[in-house]
């Protein structure tokens, strides 16, 4: 099992152009940005899960509504993107090329 937790959007991709290594790594570079996004944005899901459960675990009143998890879950995203390492960055690549792999 993977630790990255995304689905990635392939829609756009035409395959039959990946025939080298590069060919893969070009592609997942392009693909990086919007991955990271979708990567702060699962974890920001996850965070605003954790979160809800602990207020309403200690009796506190949730206040939550769905746009303001929507809210939550994109800066979330923006943020990791902005923020993730280098080794993280890499990391992701390498599974998108992994995912691209498996997709052609």
């Amino acid at each position: 099992m993977s630790k990255f937790q995304i689905d990635l959007d392939f829609s756009k991709i035409d395959f039959t152009s990946l025939e080298t290594e590069e060919d893969f790594q070009r592609e997942a570079k392009t693909l990086l940005p919007k991955a990271l996004v979708k990567l702060g944005e699962s974890v920001g899901e996850k965070t605003w899960e954790e979160l809800q459960q602990k207020l309403q675990a200690s009796g506190s009143k949730l206040k939550s509504s769905p746009s303001e998890k929507r809210r939550f879950m994109q800066e979330t995203g923006r943020t990791y993107q902005r923020n993730a390492s280098n080794r993280e960055k890499q990391e992701l690549e390498e599974y998108i090329v992994e995912q691209l792999r498996q997709h052609k």
